[in-house]
């Protein structure tokens, strides 16, 4: 049955359901977005009744290597139904936390004809080829299992006439595109995102730049260079002036006092240490090469004062006199704390997104502090895992995306070891003796978060990947794991929003869901340590 429904739209009935449209002998079927991912297709009914040509317009969101899965679906397409086949993208940021990276695809008959750049920084862009429309028909017919679905009124087909529209033709900038063929294409990709990710994000908010408090470690450098390159990269593409416009901070360019990407850096990007007793010259010295490498506008603020104020309130009012070996979790978040509220106040001020800058593999086991190094508007590294990042920065440091040079002074944050710098510089205090190795830590996140393993599978599989550590030592990592994770999804509940970057995203509004209260584990935990106690090592 073709009969087909309508809907009234601006005084003229229109129709509506699964149509084929035919202009000029040409026939066009959709599949919209979804349509292409599932097994039962409609683009084989379209090509049962003679479609020539499928076109998917989608809102389809990044991840990394998703495009090649569309590259295949939609070859696969052309191929299956022996037609050409177009699929279409989004692109920018248009909610927030999902990144839309464009990704234009264009097939015929099992074979990829042209694609359009990813993660763009224009509003639109145009790909355009040419498809032998005679060359699918012929395959179609020559096709013994073809048999063509066509009555006699076909209701169903909505004929129209051609009209060439006026389009601009400008040639397509190859450097959009040459990093996909690079090495380092989960580096390029993961920069270009999150960079396509800010600018879109600062500009759809109407937020004047962005704040960042850099300690002179991993993460907050990371957050600061990422705002810099995005402003690199989307003047590389766009032009200075269309960059001004595109982000519409200042209206007419030519009354702006900027005049390159450096200026506006500046501008748009403050960078703030702020420092304790227990803060070293070494990150001190990182956080001033940085900022002074990107070229943001950096300020430093002594907080030990308000910590010491807080302690000595708090010691008072309790009676009782503060000490590291019996608060010493007390003593490291009032540190951080009291670094929020100057931070800010700077963003308030300059009308800027401060962006957190905790990453994924401190959100799985809550090393944290809320309302201290949580703070911020936006946080876009909690999609991503440290060891990545550490790997990434390193990129950065050495090789940097494709037509942006690399920054050699991010050395000083890569040879130091991770450190929240909270506990006296005699501890010397570092991530990993806090809580375990990080390659070892987000193997573990993935087994059990994204691949629902129970602590004993998760634990006799790391065996197998880290065999420098003794089973015992893994057992205890992986315990310490599940505890810590239960213990603190409230603290995942109130994180800022982040980007969607992959299928192992933690965010629990939208991807990854678990209750705030649980059992912990509890009987889960005990099977594993009956392991451990059965292979009688320390």
């Amino acid at each position: 049955d073709n009969a087909i429904a309508s809907i009234r739209i601006a005084g003229s009935e229109a129709p509506i359901g699964d149509l084929l449209f035919d202009i000029d002998g040409v026939r066009l079927g959709f599949e919209i977005c979804e349509d292409a991912w599932v097994g039962t297709r409609p683009g084989a009914r379209h090509a049962a009744r003679g479609a020539d040509i499928i076109l998917n317009p989608s809102a389809s969101h990044f991840a990394f290597a998703k495009h090649l899965v569309r590259q295949r679906f939609v070859i696969e397409g052309s191929r299956a139904f022996n037609v050409s086949y177009v699929y279409t993208n989004l692109v920018g940021n248009e909610s927030g936390r999902a990144i839309f990276d464009g990704d234009t695809i264009i097939a015929t008959a099992g074979e990829l004809i042209t694609t359009g750049p990813r993660l763009s920084f224009r509003k639109n862009w145009l790909t355009a080829c040419t498809v032998d429309i005679e060359k699918t028909r012929m395959i179609r017919a020559r096709t013994s299992s073809f048999e063509p679905d066509v009555d006699g009124d076909e209701t169903d087909v909505i004929r129209c006439d051609f009209e060439y529209p006026e389009l601009n033709t400008e040639a397509i900038d190859d450097r959009a595109s040459r990093w996909e063929n690079g090495t380092d294409v989960k580096c390029e990709e993961f920069t270009r995102a999150v960079s396509l990710g800010l600018l879109d994000y600062m500009r759809k908010s109407r937020s004047h730049g962005f704040v960042v408090s850099l300690s002179g470690g991993v993460d907050s450098a990371s957050a600061a260079v990422l705002v810099a390159t995005a402003i690199q990269l989307a003047e590389l593409e766009l032009g200075f002036d269309a960059l001004l416009q595109r982000l519409g901070l200042y209206g007419a360019s030519s009354e702006s006092r900027q005049t390159d990407s450096s200026d506006l850096i500046r501008e748009l990007l403050t960078t703030v240490y702020q420092s304790t007793d227990n803060s070293s010259d070494t990150t001190r010295d990182a956080a001033r090469d940085v900022a002074r490498a990107i070229g943001s506008h950096h300020l430093e603020l002594d907080v030990q004062p308000m910590v010491g104020a807080y302690t000595t309130m708090v010691e008072s009012a309790l009676d009782t006199q503060l000490n590291w070996q019996d608060h010493d979790i007390p003593l490291q978040n009032i540190q951080a704390r009291a670094r929020a509220p100057g931070v800010w106040m700077i963003a308030n001020l300059k009308r800027a997104l401060l962006l957190a800058t905790s990453n994924r593999s401190e959100a799985a086991v809550g090393y944290a502090t809320m309302d201290g190094d949580t703070c911020g508007g936006l946080s876009p590294l909690t999609g991503i895992d440290k060891a990545f990042l550490r790997k990434w920065l390193t990129w950065m440091e050495d090789h940097g995306p494709m037509d942006l040079a690399p920054i050699p002074a991010l050395k000083a944050v890569n040879i130091q070891q991770p450190t929240a710098e909270l506990r006296p510089k005699s501890s010397d205090q570092t991530d990993e003796q806090d809580l375990m190795p990080y390659d070892v830590l987000d193997r573990i996140e993935r087994l059990a978060i994204r691949d629902k393993m129970m602590p004993v599978d998760v634990f006799r599989n790391i065996q197998k990947h880290f065999g420098n550590y003794s089973p015992h030592q893994l057992g205890i990592w992986t315990i310490r794991f599940f505890r810590l994770w239960s213990r603190n999804q409230w603290k995942r509940e109130r994180y800022a929003p982040s980007f969607h970057l992959d299928d192992e995203n933690l965010d629990p509004k939208t991807w990854c869901r678990f209750p705030i209260l649980s059992g912990g584990y509890e009987f889960e935990i005990r099977q594993l340590q009956v392991v451990l106690d059965s292979l009688g090592e320390k």
